[in-house]
């Protein structure tokens, strides 16, 4: 059994924020190095005051010590010396005072037995030649800090001060307490105040995020671009850019419909036409006549087709056209060809200049072939069509070449009546027809649309203007010659 799979909504409700996203990733390093900063001040802090305690402990096994001195000797001269400690108890009190704190000692002779002091307190004795050692005991079911003092005058002994550890204990509890609580509640205002100021950042985004869900989707117009930050701006910008690329796509496919829809229902109408009067008809030489005038009608319905296509096509791949060097004469040639069949049974005298003037390889220019074609191709049948001389005159149309340092420029004339520069602009738009077309009932305003458009998206240069000094029109398009 298949299970629905989850919509990219319910997928994109269970994925965090951005806003969120930012706040922990800001907030987790800056917790992260904040802690450590607290670990190593409490550390520091509590070392010192370690130290401290340890001095005041070390001092007072050296007040004891002061108080050490040697008994009366005996009449017996060689007896061992005798220690004794010169201390009361209220002096002891005073000398071993601590509010908060217990305090154990032991004045312990060289051979281990207690001279003064509590009997059983041992401690680690100084390695080497220290006098003093520090170190962790147990001594009473208590845990204490302890010093061990060795003295040589006069006369050897070991002097150990143990304290309890309440007073330190208590110290590192105030330690960390008072540096790790305002740290957190530092960290806590700070999480509120970025995930607020976050929030007002990214509020553009969110508008931006409404204004496109709210759109109808024939609505193409731009987006308001928000400018709080340059990120922002580029990402409306790049939003703007799409929408005006998508626009120009249906655009164009809505003057292509409306171009096959226009464009093809008079051919339509006609061959139906023909074909029901031809139906309606008995005589074979009627029908000879239908059916000749439908293949008129056919072919100039293909012809419409095929520049409805190419300009179609022309318009999608304007983004990724790729152009190389192409042999300009050889393209002439072969068109050229193709249409001189046409032209002589037309009364027209088509031919080619210029192909003589320099050499082969000196007509490559840069471009696409089946561009550089349909170009050649339209303005051929556009001046086959329209370029006719006046009566008593032969028709001509000329293809030219000629190459200068940089260029190389193809031209088709014709001596028909020429066009006014109005005319020649008005013509390279879409569906504007001609006079000739007009009167001459064919046509569909496309074919130098086709060419301009060939031009523009190949990137060269595309003019129409009348002959200098005499009748007729000058197509033109400047190439770049090929390296």
């Amino acid at each position: 059994m298949n299970l629905p799979s989850e919509s990219p909504q319910s997928e994109a409700v269970r994925l965090p924020s951005l806003r969120a996203r930012v706040v922990s990733h800001v907030l987790l390093p800056l917790a992260l190095t904040w802690l450590l900063g607290t670990a190593v001040i409490v550390g520091v802090a509590y070392y010192f005051a370690q130290t401290a305690f340890d001095r005041a402990l070390l001092d007072d096994a050296y007040a004891l010590a002061s108080r050490v001195r040697l008994q009366p000797q005996a009449k017996v001269q060689d007896t061992p010396p005798a220690l004794m400690l010169e201390l009361s108890n209220s002096e002891m009190s005073t000398v071993l005072f601590d509010r908060s704190e217990a305090i154990y000692f032991a004045v312990l002779r060289p051979d281990g037995s207690v001279l003064a002091g509590h009997p059983g307190l041992r401690a680690p004795k100084p390695v080497g030649k220290a006098q003093s050692r520090f170190a962790e005991i147990s001594y009473q079911g208590k845990n204490l800090r302890s010093v061990v003092v060795v003295l040589s005058q006069p006369a050897p002994f070991e002097v150990v001060v143990a304290q309890t550890l309440g007073s330190r204990n208590e110290l590192l509890h105030s330690v960390l307490m008072y540096s790790v609580i305002p740290q957190i509640l530092l960290l806590l205002l700070l999480a509120v105040w970025l995930r607020r100021v976050i929030g007002q950042e990214l509020s553009p985004l969110t508008q931006l995020q409404l204004s496109i869900n709210q759109r109808d989707a024939l609505d193409l117009t731009p987006v308001p671009v928000p400018t709080s930050s340059s990120d922002l701006a580029q990402l409306g910008r790049a939003t703007n850019a799409l929408l005006a690329r998508v626009n120009h796509s249906m655009q164009a496919q809505r003057e292509f419909s409306g171009n096959v829809a226009h464009e093809l229902r008079t051919p339509l109408a006609g061959i139906r036409a023909l074909a029901e009067y031809g139906l309606a008809q008995h005589d074979p030489v009627v029908w000879r006549e239908q059916l000749q005038r439908i293949t008129v009608s056919e072919a100039r319905a293909s012809r419409l087709v095929e520049q409805l296509l190419a300009l179609a096509l022309s318009e999608e791949s304007e983004a990724d056209l790729s152009t190389e060097a192409v042999a300009l004469d050889a393209i002439v040639q072969d068109t050229v060809l193709r249409y001189l069949p046409r032209a002589d049974a037309a009364g027209v005298d088509l031919g080619v200049l210029g192909l003589e003037q320099a050499p082969s390889q000196d007509f490559r220019v840069q471009g696409n072939a089946a561009l550089i074609e349909g170009i050649l191709g339209n303005l051929i049948d556009n001046a086959l069509r329209y370029g006719r001389a006046p009566e008593g005159s032969v028709s001509t149309v000329t293809v030219e070449l000629a190459v200068s340092e940089a260029t190389v420029t193809l031209s088709v004339v014709d001596n028909g009546l020429g066009l006014s520069p109005e005319q020649c602009q008005r013509l390279m738009q879409r569906g504007v027809r001609g006079q000739a077309s007009q009167q001459l009932g064919q046509g569909a305003g496309l074919g130098l649309a086709i060419v301009a458009k060939f031009a523009e998206v190949m990137g060269v240069y595309f003019t129409l203007g009348a002959v200098p000094g005499g009748m007729g029109l000058r197509a033109s398009v400047n190439f770049q010659a090929a390296p």
